[in-house]
């Protein structure tokens, strides 16, 4: 590892073990926010300029030569490796390197911890831009497909057991509006941490006029994080309420996974899985597996795991603790994998095969029964009194058709009343213009 910033001479004593455990797996997870991290760097050197710590050559010379490191480190001519302790001392190492003692200054007036907080808040809300891409377009395949599918009979089911004729369309419907509701949480938990902590240093503020609005203005914040005590108590926090947004998106696609699961099953089958998506057995040569939708259906207990994760380790006094490192793992690996995850979903619904006849083949007859109660109650009976006839009339059921029953779910949001334009149109306030 190359000598620290924080070292304050030779005499200084490292063990080069403690310091292994100490930073942990940094490197490699700073490599999602080294982007983020140079960006801020950039922006907080042009502040110095502004306020006369450094000569505005000086700031074009930092951000130029950081513009190098970003190009080298996306074309992977720059490795950030145990060379360093972290992604802030590669970006002061790469200044000092390329500019000498004009490098040595981008750390006037802030701290690592100010430094990581900006970084991972610019990374949040890259993440959740991403989120709430995707769920879009998950809500449009799911609209498009119940326009396309939404008279196809399909069996209801509350506990596991058939309850009464539905559609494709009030499936897809079902699912589409989730996602739109995920995009939108998404976007809200955007806004709600859109705020910039650079300038706050270690959590007390220093004695120099930083340019904060200026600089939280150029890296596209919202407002300031003021008060440099809480920049620092809302570490975590933060991260948690991103986590927030993944898992509601992580869970309604469990559901959705589930639901695959049992409809693409012998037992059932309702749906083929498109080949791309599954894989085969080892050792039996029949196997199509849907290895897609189950390791999909299990993304969400990554994104769980993480909160609980971050619940164990902000048990914590006010202040910045080297304990807030232990944040940075389980909030990189949910957002990595459950993206990479969620970005399968759009390709693998549009995909999906239903069989018409074999869902309409198995609704039983006497999943109309609640469709008989409700006719008796147009025709003037109290509802329980209702109930019991047509309970004693399910072998009469036998001669109604799904298509029927459909027809008549006139509710809005029914069968026969999917309100998908409400949908389209609440979709697309969220998107704005395409």
């Amino acid at each position: 590892m190359s000598d620290y910033i924080w070292k304050k001479g030779s005499s200084t004593d490292v063990d080069e073990r403690v310091m292994r455990f100490l930073a942990g797996d940094d490197v490699v997870l700073d490599r999602h926010l080294l982007p983020f991290d140079i960006r801020a760097s950039q922006a907080h050197a042009r502040g110095l300029a502004r306020i006369g710590v450094i000569s505005e050559a000086q700031a074009k010379a930092m951000v130029s030569s950081l513009d190098e490191l970003a190009h080298a480190f996306s074309r992977g001519d720059f490795v950030l490796d145990q060379r360093y302790e972290d992604g802030h001392s590669a970006i002061e190492s790469w200044l000092t390197e390329h500019l000498g003692e004009v490098g040595g200054r981008i750390h006037a007036g802030r701290s690592r911890n100010d430094q990581v907080a900006v970084a991972l808040r610019l990374y949040l809300k890259d993440r959740l831009a991403g989120l709430g891409r995707v769920c879009a377009q998950v809500a449009e395949v799911c609209l498009q497909r119940a326009g396309r599918e939404g008279g196809l009979p399909l069996p209801g089911h509350t506990h596991l057991q058939q309850a009464m004729p539905s559609s494709l369309g009030l499936w897809w419907g079902g699912h589409g509006e989730a996602f739109i509701d995920n995009l939108a949480l998404a976007g809200q938990i955007s806004d709600w941490l859109d705020a910039c902590p650079l300038g706050t240093a270690s959590g007390f503020g220093v004695n120099l006029p930083l340019d904060r609005d200026g600089v939280a203005e150029e890296l596209g914040f919202a407002r300031l994080v003021v008060n440099p005590q809480y920049a620092q108590n809302a570490r975590g926090k933060v991260e948690l309420r991103a986590l927030d947004a993944l898992a509601a998106a992580t869970g309604d696609l469990r559901r959705l996974a589930w639901d695959l699961s049992l409809f693409a099953s012998q037992e059932f089958g309702f749906v083929r899985i498109p080949a791309a998506f599954c894989t085969g057995s080892s050792i039996m040569p029949n196997k199509l597996n849907p290895d897609t939708v189950e390791l999909l259906r299990s993304l969400h207990a990554g994104v769980m795991g993480a909160r609980v994760e971050l619940e164990g380790v902000l048990s914590l006094p006010s202040g910045y603790q080297r304990d807030l490192q232990d944040t940075k793992p389980p909030l990189i690996r949910a957002f990595e994998r459950g993206l990479a995850g969620l970005e399968l979903l759009p390709g693998l619904l549009s995909g999906l095969d239903w069989r018409a006849e074999r869902m309409r083949s198995a609704i039983a007859p006497e999943l109309h029964a609640t469709d008989r109660a409700n006719e008796l109650v147009g025709e003037g009976q109290p509802f329980r009194e209702a109930y019991r006839q047509a309970a004693a009339e399910l072998d009469q059921l036998s001669r109604r058709e799904p298509e029927e029953s459909l027809r008549t779910r006139v509710s809005t949001g029914g069968c026969a009343n999917l309100e998908l334009d409400r949908l389209h149109r609440r979709l697309a306030g969220l998107t704005g213009p395409s």
